[in-house]
């Protein structure tokens, strides 16, 4: 008996921790991810909004016409943001000690990925140059 009722939690821990996404309606996403959309992205319209809940935590994958592809937490704040190749995000949604720093020291690149994690921060360049920051904007190290 004690075993069997040790089997029925276990599998249900692991079927309420499982990953979980749904297309939701835009409408839906927190007020913060619209807000930074209308405001960095004007121009793009929203082609899909993904709920991915893992591990009790919800966040949000909006992917626009213009192939950018974003990533908000439950809360609307953005963490990561990726572009295709040749799709220059725009200097609004970047740090500004980050971009004054790829500005001067890459000239000649354009920013297409930026992501922040709870230590750091992380941007590809169009030459596919990875750059790593601490959350301050201080550079810290090129990542291949």
């Amino acid at each position: 008996m004690k075993s069997l009722l040790l089997s029925m939690i276990a599998l249900t821990f692991l079927l309420t921790g499982c990953d979980k996404e749904k297309v939701i309606d835009e409408s839906s996403l927190p007020v913060g991810a619209k807000e930074f959309i209308s405001a960095h992205f004007p121009d793009a319209a929203i082609r899909q909004v993904i709920k991915d809940r893992d591990d009790l935590t919800n966040t949000y994958d909006v992917i626009l016409d213009n192939q950018v592809k974003l990533e908000f937490d439950k809360s609307g704040d953005c963490y990561d943001i990726e572009g295709k190749a040749d799709t220059r995000l725009p200097d609004t949604v970047i740090p500004l000690k980050v971009l004054e720093y790829v500005q001067t020291n890459y000239p000649e690149q354009f920013i297409i990925e930026w992501e922040k994690d709870k230590t750091d921060q992380e941007i590809k360049l169009s030459n596919r140059t990875e750059l790593v920051f601490n959350l301050a904007g201080t550079f810290l190290r090129i990542d291949k």
